[in-house]
């Protein structure tokens, strides 16, 4: 059982829930972007939690299904096809041998996800069959896919049906300004006080520069505390001497232009990191696009926590209703 890829769309990669435990020898997870999209399509199609789906960026790819099987599509608000009839998003639909699954114009968000019935069957890598494509691990071939790729299907699909949907209240939206909660800290102090407040306040404009490394904003210049420059930094009023880079964890290089860093990015290096986007506030920084807005909206520890436990109680709600 397989699936062909007649055309290949825009940075389709296979990704899982990452590769975790490797931080420290310079291994960034890697794994979908927008975890919520990934896990409700695994849920959908009667998946483990960890099975591999697709990723695309902006374009959705054609795909041959070789034997019957059941898909889901969930992410990004994108016209799906199987066989030129529309169906629906965010729910289960059965497939014949020889269907072909594709897609129209982005109506919203960035990123759609494919899930199939048994889940993309390439090899693990380090415990993850998340693509990584700066190195060339993981996923297929270690790229992204092409025209020709036959990917395998795996055989352990807990319970594959079609006729699975996600309640609409659950679904989520896609608007032009996203807002993530970002728990400042580790070099906050390096911007002047102003400088943080003009940074949660600023409507931020996504870049081209907006990838799985991480996504660059304009807005704002923001300003640093004076110093002196400390041995072993260098000279950009943002450097510090190395440091951990957290996931989601938000650098300005000369004040201008912050990034977030995403699932692909470096571990560590020398910007200071003013804070971080909490985990689950990146699937909406996922879905969002070259000219999308941000806003970054301050939240303690405490608020963060709660957002993760709020997050992980509505996926063990929605997997305990589709299974």
């Amino acid at each position: 059982m397989s699936v062909i890829v007649r055309d290949p769309g825009l940075e389709t990669t296979v990704q899982d829930t990452g590769r975790l435990g490797y931080y420290s020898i310079g291994f960034p997870p890697s794994g979908a972007l927008d975890s919520f999209a990934y896990h409700v399509g695994n849920a959908l199609v009667g998946n483990a939690p960890g099975a591999a789906s697709l990723e695309a960026v902006y374009l959705g790819p054609t795909l041959e299904f070789t034997e019957d099987t059941v898909v889901a599509v969930t992410g990004a608000d994108i016209p799906a096809f199987v066989d030129g009839e529309e169906i629906p998003l965010w729910e289960s639909v059965a497939v014949s041998a020889g269907s072909v699954l594709s897609f129209g114009q982005l109506r919203a968000g960035a990123r759609p996800y494919v899930a199939v019935a048994g889940g993309i069957d390439v090899p693990l890598y380090y415990g993850s069959r998340s693509t990584y494509t700066l190195v060339g691990i993981g996923g297929f071939e270690g790229r992204a896919l092409r025209a020709g790729d036959e990917l395998a299907l795996g055989s352990d699909a807990r319970d594959p049906r079609g006729g699975r949907r996600l309640d609409p209240s659950d679904v989520p939206v896609h608007p032009s300004t996203a807002e993530v909660h970002l728990l400042v800290g580790l070099h906050s102090y390096r911007l002047t006080e102003d400088s943080l407040a003009r940074f949660t306040d600023t409507e931020w404009k996504v870049t081209p520069d907006a990838n799985r490394v991480g996504y660059r904003f304009r807005g704002a210049e923001l300003e640093f505390v004076p110093r002196e420059q400390p041995f072993g930094a260098g000279s950009d009023p943002a450097n510090v001497t190395d440091c951990g880079y957290p996931v989601g964890s938000v650098q300005v290089p000369g004040g201008v232009e912050p990034i977030v860093l995403l699932q692909d990015a470096v571990t560590g290096g020398g910007y200071a990191t003013l804070g971080t986007v909490v985990s689950v506030d990146r699937d909406r920084l996922a879905q969002t696009k070259t000219g999308d807005k941000t806003r970054f909206v301050p939240v303690d520890l405490d608020g963060a926590l709660q957002v993760r436990r709020d997050r992980h109680a509505a996926l063990d709600r929605i997997r305990s209703a589709l299974s």
